[in-house]
């Protein structure tokens, strides 16, 4: 547009009613957003190789509908864009799914899928599925925990949003069993007696921290040496001083691994030992994790994991980096099946920092089948001395 033609634009917008500058500003953040996602997109695009045959030779062969530049490998004459091969390359709406990351990563408090979907204009559906791939695309950075390392679990609800267990029986009891519990809302609305304490219906996440800020979370499938071991020995250093609470699991740990361990009670006194050995700072952790999970009125079991991750990359992921993470690398194939794109930010064998166990290779319970079989060994090794102990 020329200069004069936008001047007479500015000039006639003075006349436009409250509702029409509302419509102007959300056509704007859309412009804003598609805009954003095409320079990212074009950008991954001219540094790209042909992902056909992987040949550096390209020519600029016009756009695609959405907007973005479309290459033509010089090799095998296939034409691609900066999002072919992506677990993003099937979507239309560029500019919605941009607002999507944004809000995901760049607003105070994260909105629900029904709270985002009626703010864009469009289905919770395709929302869900949106969030869904970004989830997939996380991982929480791997630092090794050293100093005064503060560990402790928290639980969360067991979830089952999404299975309709309740109504398929209802409807056919021949062929789908009672399922072991009632859905939670359930046990207000009947007056059933609710088990009260630990049990299996509550699922544990433990999370560990130092006093540099380094942190980590993953849920567990149990409380057991075994799974503790798995989880907490390739993130703490043998120099670290570990804090915890009187779990048995947590000195059968420290036990094996040789780090100094202080337990702290839940009795007043017995909380701090001296000034620096506690566990308060854990515990806060757990506390905003839970106000960060409550607007999603308890995420379902199977995507709990992906939760947990959101909330511990979030502050340090901005809407452009989540966007080239998705584009730049490459699907990985999943336990589920689901394609899961791994941050740049993890740790990986080819890093600086990288030499194994000491400092930080993620083995868990979760991803142990994907470890190399040496580090694997290790662990094995290394749980079989502490069950011997």
């Amino acid at each position: 547009m020329k200069q004069k033609s936008f001047e007479n634009l500015l000039k006639r917008l003075q006349g436009l009613t409250p509702d029409q500058v509302d419509a102007l500003m959300r056509s704007i953040q859309d412009m804003t957003a598609q805009n954003a996602a095409l320079t990212g997109i074009d950008q991954t695009a001219r540094m790209a190789c042909c992902p056909h045959c992987q040949a550096t030779e390209k020519q600029k062969w016009g756009r695609t509908r959405s907007g973005t530049q479309r290459y033509r490998c010089n090799q095998c004459g296939k034409t691609f864009n900066g999002r072919t091969g992506s677990s993003i390359g099937h979507i239309r709406r560029l500019d919605l799914f941009y607002r999507v990351l944004q809000d995901m990563f760049a607003s105070t408090i994260p909105g629900s899928v029904r709270q985002l979907a009626e703010r864009l204009g469009i289905n919770k559906d395709t929302v869900w599925r949106w969030r869904q791939i970004i989830l997939r695309s996380l991982s929480q950075r791997i630092e090794p925990l050293s100093g005064i390392v503060e560990v402790d679990e928290t639980f969360v609800r067991e979830s089952r949003k999404g299975s309709r267990e309740w109504v398929l029986h209802h409807r056919d009891p021949a062929n789908y069993p009672k399922p072991p519990r009632l859905r939670w809302y359930e046990y207000k609305l009947t007056g059933a007696l609710m088990k009260r304490g630990l049990s299996k219906w509550r699922l544990p996440v433990l999370t560990a921290m130092d006093r540099a800020g380094n942190r980590y979370a993953e849920r567990l499938p149990d409380r057991r040496d075994r799974t503790i071991y798995q989880c907490l020995s390739p993130i703490i250093r043998r120099d670290a001083a570990l804090c915890s609470d009187g779990l048995g699991a947590y000195a059968r740990f420290a036990q094996a691994s040789g780090v100094s361990h202080f337990v702290l009670g839940t009795k007043p006194g017995s909380r701090k030992i001296g000034q620096s050995f506690h566990i308060q700072n854990v515990n806060a952790l757990h506390s905003r994790l839970k106000d960060f999970l409550r607007p999603f009125k308890g995420p379902a079991k199977k995507y709990l994991d992906g939760y947990v991750d959101w909330y511990f990359v979030r502050n340090s992921t901005k809407p452009e980096r989540a966007l080239d993470n998705l584009l730049k690398l490459p699907k990985v194939q999943g336990d589920s099946g689901t394609s899961v794109v791994q941050m740049e930010s993890e740790v990986s064998p080819t890093s600086p920092s990288y030499t194994g166990t000491e400092t930080g290779l993620r083995i868990s319970a979760r991803n142990a089948s994907t470890c190399s079989s040496l580090v694997a060994q290790e662990v094995t090794n290394r749980v079989t001395e502490l069950w011997t102990l």
